[in-house]
């Protein structure tokens, strides 16, 4: 099953609806329901091939597959291969195509591809039954489904419209929903400013309260008790060396670059992967997510793990979706690598820059933070590659 996992769910979908297409086309072709064509019964199988393929690639290549099925469509009509009285289906594959890129594609040329495609469908109806119906041999037998151009015109009319709006309102939502992510990660910003002042305020009362007090006994018993002067100076080094690596941490994200994907202190961290996966989803991108944790994250790195994904996935989303991405996070009680590669935009639009951008130099501070490494880079086969290691200990500071 290699060849199934090099294709994908959606390949695989995609190759079996331009087998059952094709299986439909053949049977209309072979027993008309109007006057039979005056080609062989064999030549229906090759021009159902023809018309039928660009389902069965219509993800890699949406724009150039319409193209091809409206013009495999309209040539069989007007050589005399399609079925009079249901030349609409030598059209379906055209309508299939015709919903992905609506569902992908920019309104402008969604639209135009419609027009286009509903005009050589009506031209080549009015050309067959103008020229080519007379010369057909008649019917056996009367017809449930006699040739009328009116109808075959409405009812080829009515699949395209469907199909185009169909797919406009998919790309509808998709778009709404990114706007929606975006939206209300910019509102969360505010809020995040403010508890992350709360965190320094509960980091440097508690902190510098325990200082102050062990400061005091340390003062107070210097000379009838020196080992205890030594404990309190221990405490004291401890305390204040964990509360400076707590506030740069906290420090270093209230920069004022106005992020809106700016990780907040308290999230579900690896508990909510999967709904990160299932937002990005909702988007159009097809996410497949791999977590191996041999062992438990202390709460800080699994934050910093946490708001990774979360920024990658975002930038996938806008950047390069509909498309197809994958994210693998590996924990082995030394380190979190981090991965997240997406396919690259299905339907001809730029990839992002390999170095720039907030969401980049956000998730490169993080993995700055713990003294490890990151990488943005675009890939030579399409789309966008994001790595990062988090090196740690087991209290959660930089290995």
């Amino acid at each position: 099953m290699n060849w199934a996992r090099r294709l994908g769910r959606s390949g695989v979908a995609d190759a079996v609806a331009a087998v059952a297409v094709a299986l439909l086309v053949g049977y209309t072709l072979v027993d008309p329901p109007g006057p039979p064509p005056s080609w062989p019964v064999w030549s229906a199988w090759p021009v159902v091939a023809v018309v039928s393929f660009p389902v069965a690639l219509r993800r890699r290549r949406p724009r150039a597959m319409l193209a091809v099925a409206c013009a495999a469509g309209a040539l069989a009509t007007v050589a005399g291969v399609a079925a009079a009285g249901a030349i609409s289906v030598s059209f379906l594959p055209t309508v299939l195509v015709l919903y992905l890129v609506a569902s992908t594609a920019s309104l402008a040329w969604s639209l135009a591809g419609l027009a286009a495609c509903l005009s050589a469908a009506v031209i080549t109806i009015l050309i067959f039954y103008a020229k080519v119906l007379p010369g057909l041999s008649p019917a056996d037998a009367p017809s449930e489904l006699p040739p009328h151009w009116p109808v075959e015109i409405g009812v080829i009319g009515v699949l395209l419209a469907g199909a185009w709006v169909l797919g406009a309102a998919v790309r509808w939502k998709r778009d709404t929903t990114a706007r929606l992510v975006r939206h209300l990660a910019e509102a969360a910003v505010g809020d995040e400013r403010r508890r992350i002042a709360r965190e320094l305020h509960d980091i440097i009362g508690h902190s510098m309260s325990l200082i102050a007090v062990k400061a005091t006994v340390a003062n107070h018993v210097a000379d009838a008790r020196p080992q205890e002067v030594r404990a309190a100076l221990s405490v004291i080094e401890q305390t204040s060396r964990s509360t400076l690596t707590e506030i740069h941490r906290v420090l270093d994200l209230l920069r004022s670059d106005g992020d809106p994907q700016q990780a907040h202190l308290l999230v579900p961290a690896m508990a909510g992967l999967p709904e990160l996966a299932a937002h990005a989803r909702s988007a159009g991108v097809e996410v497949d997510m791999t977590v191996r944790e041999e062992a438990a994250l202390p709460p800080a790195v699994a934050v910093s793990v946490y708001r990774i994904v979360q920024q990658a996935l975002t930038n996938v989303v806008t950047h390069a979706g509909p498309t197809r991405c994958s994210v693998t996070v590996d924990i082995d009680g030394r380190a979190a690598v981090i991965e997240v590669v997406d396919d690259g935009p299905r339907h001809g639009r730029p990839t992002r820059p390999g170095h720039g951008g907030h969401g980049l130099i956000g998730m490169r501070e993080r993995t700055k933070a713990y003294g490890g490494t990151f990488g943005a880079e675009a890939r030579p086969e399409g789309g966008f590659r994001v790595t990062a290691r988090l090196p740690y200990d087991l209290n959660g500071d930089p290995a």
